[in-house]
């Protein structure tokens, strides 16, 4: 008689998942503090809103399967809206 394992097992909840969560989190914030950071457009927040959204759905998906890649999705979307305010700075005139 074999014993099974509760559906919630301890090694289904990695560490790297929830950093990846709190990571997106403080990417959210990040993404709506843009227009007190810049002056950019409104649509430009609306689409990095946008952009967060399907990340997080992402994340979600990815949350026991691919753990370390949610920390990674959390840490290309901050280097994504760094990238976005400084070229908008840069090229676009955002001061």
């Amino acid at each position: 008689m074999s014993q099974q394992q509760p559906v919630g097992r301890r090694e289904d909840a990695s560490p790297w998942a929830f950093a990846g969560m709190i990571g997106l989190a403080a990417a959210f914030f990040l993404f709506a503090a843009t227009p007190t950071v810049v002056d950019c457009p409104w649509w430009v927040v609306v689409l990095l809103i946008l952009f967060w959204l399907v990340a997080l759905v992402q994340g979600c998906r990815w949350f026991t399967r691919r753990p370390v890649a949610v920390l990674v999705l959390a840490v290309s979307l901050a280097l994504g809206w760094f990238a976005v305010v400084m070229a908008g700075a840069r090229w676009l005139d955002w001061v």
